[in-house]
């Protein structure tokens, strides 16, 4: 399990502003779950992912992942961007295996399950490419298969398909959830869209604009359906689907407009 316990977090601002950005935020990511943050920008989400890497200390509260306290970065943690990161003068192979050689694992074996992991995100024919031969897709599918090579516990992935175009995004969701399926990998995903939040979690959190907290949790099973009929379709436009999409949008809105009224 990991666990985010009353987590908070403030910053100070260039203009000597102490900024409010997380407020007593708790949330629980049990294995094999896939946990998708939703909000307007501006509500914390990226903030609690950078948090949850250990990239960003809490000022109060804790986190813990299997009991374990998050302090700093950890090959327990593999993160996704929403700009990929690969290193340009590197092979689409050796962006995989970086992770790899860097926790000292020997060439053989890392281009073994570099490999694996390319086919599993169906780029098992680009392992020579170089990242500027990819169209942005497949980068982030080379980005996810690096996060991946080093057996993190969870996968945490801020945005990742934002930049992407629509058809792209869409193929881009299908391959996720068929490597979550694949892998069993216990998965945190942030992003602004609400269809995408409903189609990929196993339970929505969305988070009201800062400082950010948590006003409402959804546990759903669309993704589950997908992994087994691989019906898209059938799924989006379902009453009970665009119902939710309603209802979350409402809840979104509803939280903007509050914040409106503060300032």
């Amino acid at each position: 399990m990991l666990k985010v316990e009353r987590a908070s977090v403030y910053f100070a601002a260039r203009d000597g502003r102490t900024v409010h950005a997380l407020d007593r935020v708790s949330l629980d990511i049990p294995d094999q779950s896939f946990v998708v943050a939703l909000g307007a920008s501006g509500c914390g989400k990226s903030t609690l992912l950078n948090a949850i890497a250990g990239f960003l200390p809490l000022s109060e509260g804790s986190i813990t992942l299997d009991g374990r306290p998050i302090v700093a970065p950890g090959a327990d943690r593999g993160v996704v961007f929403q700009k990929d990161t690969l290193l340009p003068w590197k092979s689409v192979l050796d962006n995989v295996a970086l992770g790899l050689k860097f926790a000292g694992v020997g060439r053989s074996e890392r281009r073994d399950r570099s490999q694996a992991l390319l086919q599993l995100v169906g780029l098992a024919d680009f392992s020579n490419a170089m990242p500027f031969e990819l169209s942005g897709g497949m980068r982030q599918r080379v980005g996810i298969a690096r996060a991946l090579a080093t057996d993190p516990d969870i996968l945490l992935m801020d945005e990742p398909f934002g930049a992407l175009d629509s058809l792209t995004r869409e193929q881009m969701q299908e391959l996720l959830v068929s490597v979550w399926d694949r892998t069993g990998k216990r998965i945190f995903f942030i992003t602004h869209s609400i269809e995408e939040a409903l189609f990929l979690g196993t339970q929505v959190i969305v988070m009201s604009p800062r400082p950010g907290r948590i006003v409402a949790r959804f546990d759903l099973d669309f993704v589950k359906r997908f992994a087994k009929n691989r019906d898209a379709r059938e799924i989006k436009a379902s009453p009970e689907f665009a119902n939710l999409r309603e209802e979350i949008r409402a809840i979104v809105h509803s939280s903007e407009d509050f914040r409106s009224a503060a300032e």
